[in-house]
Formats: structure tokens, C-alpha cells, sequence
């Protein structure tokens, strides 16, 4: 079991070709990580829609998008976060479309997470993904 960090860190203007790059990313360690199936793509999937959300806060003084993908022994997080003092990267009205998603046909837009958290320093606002690596038992 590797106990080391592996981390990759982009910066991004407000491009779905960017966003989709870095779903790319997400894919590339939830793949490295032993996920399989299914689980794959919908990280891949909540990946570009953090970013994609994100980009409606960027502004003329604040133009990029910073994340941040880290693979750890137990997880994966993806970390979206913009200067500014905005709202996080996914907005509590997604939040609440995916779960009456999730409850209606069993795949909303946050299915391929397992955790989401929220930050807000100075004025940086960031958005942690996380996907937890499932030792041993296939990822849902």
C-alpha cells in the first residue's frame, strides 16, 4: 500500500475543453487506484461539473480556476478553488438537484463522490471532492 501523496495541480481559465482535461486527470488516478467501472466515469463526471460550476465565479480581476488532484493510500480529493469572494465551487442548489437525482433514477450529478466539503480562507473559496479507494471491496 503506498502511503506517499501523488498530486497534480492545474490552473485553468474558463474553458469545458480545460474542464474536461481535468476530469482526464481525475480518471487517470481513480484508474491507478484500482477503481473500477461505473465509479470511474461518474468521478470523472462530478470532476467537470465542479469545474464547470466554478467558472461562473470567475471574474475579470480573478480569471482561473486552481485544482488541485491528489491520490492518497485511502482516497482521492479533488480540490477546485478561485480567488474572490464568491460562493463555493459547487453551489447548494446542485447539491440538492443530485440528491432528488440520485433518489429518482439512482445516478444525480454528485454520484461519484463520497464526500464534499467546503472552505472559505481570506479570499479563496475552495471545494474538496473526495472519493474514497474501497481496499478489497469493488467501488460502487
Amino acid at each position: 500500500m503506498e502511503t506517499e501523496a501523488k498530486s497534480i495541480r492545474v490552473q485553468i481559465d474558463s474553458d469545458p475543453r480545460l474542464a474536461a482535461a481535468v476530469g482526464g486527470a481525475a480518471r487517470y488516478l481513480a484508474d491507478s487506484a484500482g477503481i473500477e467501472g461505473d465509479a470511474v466515469t461518474q468521478l470523472q463526471k462530478a470532476v467537470i461539473a465542479a469545474c464547470r460550476e466554478a467558472f461562473e465565479y470567475l471574474t475579470e480581476d480573478h480569471p482561473h480556476l486552481v485544482v488541485t488532484l491528489t491520490r492518497l493510500s485511502d482516497r482521492i480529493e479533488v480540490e477546485v478553488a478561485h480567488e474572490g469572494k464568491n460562493p463555493p465551487a459547487i453551489g447548494l442548489d446542485t447539491i440538492v438537484k443530485s440528491a432528488s437525482q440520485d433518489g429518482a433514477s439512482g445516478g444525480g450529478l454528485l454520484s461519484g463522490v463520497d464526500r464534499i466539503q467546503y472552505e472559505a480562507q481570506s479570499e479563496v473559496t475552495k471545494t474538496r471532492l473526495t472519493k474514497y479507494i474501497r481496499q478489497g471491496i469493488p467501488s460502487r
